[in-house]
């Protein structure tokens, strides 16, 4: 019996799962996949997500590792498909699932513990758009990107940042290193970019509601030291809707090619 371990890269649509991870009385992305994986090779399969997207929350980009148990001589399903099992995986997926790649592996590489950078993006737009529906957060009023830009760079000169995660989370650590947290004018709107080695529960949102606040000028900028000092999830701002929310990139110390 020999075993090979395989890191899968997808995208989804988060609207109609209760985030990637798997729950009781709950669909979630990674119940699907386990699903779809199974059915394919012929074998229980749990998969190793990068990270957790709440509810709602979508993935351009996102990594899980997987082990694959084969008898002797025993032909691998996903080596002998084209696209290394990509059309078959995406035939049992639902159409807001799709697999990008799947790639072997040293049997170490882990695809939470290994990834070095994510980065998320948060989307705003300010008219009414059936096409932006469920991917972005209406607002009517831009606001202040200077100031919220101001606070934004101000974040990154810390890396505890208990003030924007969840209560009762299973960490060790609410230490982040931001290398990006940046506000941008799109076509379509505004979007706030941010990149760190990692991220709490809720993290992103809750930023994302704290800068609106300085935005809209209920705090100054220079509130928010005081608010991350703090380390109260109750100073900061509220958390925003997370169909903006998007997980966009997620870096390895070692290169993932087909």
């Amino acid at each position: 019996m020999s075993q090979q371990r395989y890191f899968i890269e997808l995208a989804y649509n988060g609207t109609n799962y209760h985030g990637w991870q798997v729950q009781q009385n709950a669909v979630s992305v990674q119940e699907l996949l386990n699903k779809a994986l199974s059915t394919v090779l012929r074998q229980s399969i749990e998969t190793t997500g990068c990270g957790r997207t709440d509810t709602g929350v979508h993935a351009k980009e996102f990594f899980a590792h997987f082990d694959v148990h084969l008898a002797e001589g025993e032909t691998n399903p996903l080596e002998s498909t084209p696209f290394r099992g990509r059309g078959g995986l995406n035939a049992l997926l639902p159409y807001d699932i799709a697999i990008k790649n799947v790639i072997p592996v040293h049997a170490d590489a882990h695809a939470r513990f290994d990834a070095t950078a994510r980065s998320y993006q948060y989307h705003i737009h300010f008219n009414k758009d059936p096409f932006l529906n469920g991917f972005s957060w209406q607002l009517r009023d831009m606001p202040n990107l200077d100031l919220m830009n101001e606070a934004a760079a101000t974040m990154m000169q810390y890396v505890d940042f208990s003030c924007f995660s969840k209560s009762n989370t299973q960490v060790k650590t609410n230490n982040c290193k931001i290398s990006r947290a940046e506000w941008v004018i799109t076509e379509n709107g505004i979007v706030f970019h941010i990149t760190a080695d990692r991220f709490l529960r809720n993290m992103v949102r809750a930023i994302v509601g704290t800068l609106m606040m300085i935005g809209r000028g209920e705090i100054k900028p220079e509130g928010i030291r005081q608010i991350i000092e703090s380390k109260n999830r109750s100073n900061a701002g509220t958390s925003v809707p997370a169909c903006g929310l998007y997980l966009t990139e997620v870096k390895y110390p070692y290169p993932l090619t087909p």
